[in-house]
């Protein structure tokens, strides 16, 4: 015990202690509130690109204690749309995805057009120009449509002459399970191969980018892409 009172004291004194309180503050905050990730692939461009580093609010669909993934009060779920961080089923890998299928939904794709409950979902052109000023030349070889998702219209691309699972189903997502899709369909590894993510896997919803770089142009800020919305 007296080890211990010594231990503490000198803890204190030369001001660890104050650093240690400090840092577990900062963690748990990061861990159960809010957190910002870095992206290091591009299975959600051009929504999401390489280099973005983006604002994960850990908050919207319920509390874990922090440093686990116990739940201690739920008030949301995630909507078809969201864009959310989770844990990959296949190997425990933090992924960026968006939620296509909610529970209880029938989804199917057919050479690339998904189908929702039934009902085929439309595409619509989309901005080119801009998506390409914001991709520079990795847009030269994709295709964009804006996949009019009920509620929560959105830009995919497509990679002609790519090798991907452009048609799987009908499946029904079942409870307290979504299905999972990368923005940038034919190269993105989501539901279509590794299944359904569980509900105890989905750590928080995307809410924008905090600031995002252009690693192939020496780091150079993409200054629009600050403190910007997701859609």
């Amino acid at each position: 015990m007296n080890r211990i009172r010594r231990l503490f004291h000198w803890l204190r004194r030369s001001g660890a202690l104050t650093l240690i309180l400090t840092a577990m503050v900062a963690f748990s905050f990061r861990s159960a509130i809010a957190d910002w990730n870095d992206v290091p692939t591009g299975s959600m461009k051009p929504t999401i690109l390489i280099g973005d580093r983006i604002f994960v609010n850990k908050l919207a669909y319920d509390l874990k204690i922090p440093f686990t993934r116990t739940r201690v009060a739920t008030w949301s779920r995630p909507a078809r749309g969201d864009i959310v961080t989770c844990w990959s089923p296949a190997d425990g890998v933090r992924l960026v995805k968006r939620v296509v299928g909610v529970p209880g939904d029938v989804l199917e794709m057919r050479r690339s057009q998904l189908i929702l409950n039934g009902q085929p979902v439309s595409y619509t052109a989309a901005d080119v120009a801009a998506i390409s000023a914001a991709m520079g030349p990795d847009a030269a070889d994709k295709i964009f449509y804006t996949e009019n998702l009920p509620d929560h219209p959105h830009v995919v691309a497509i990679t002609p002459g790519r090798r991907a699972l452009r048609d799987f189903g009908p499946l029904t997502v079942p409870p307290d399970n979504f299905f999972m899709m990368g923005d940038n369909r034919d190269n993105s590894a989501d539901s279509r191969y590794f299944g359904f993510v569980s509900r105890d896997e989905i750590v928080g919803r995307v809410q924008g980018t905090v600031w995002s770089l252009d690693f192939e142009h020496h780091f150079k800020p993409r200054w629009e892409r600050f403190l910007a919305g997701m859609t």
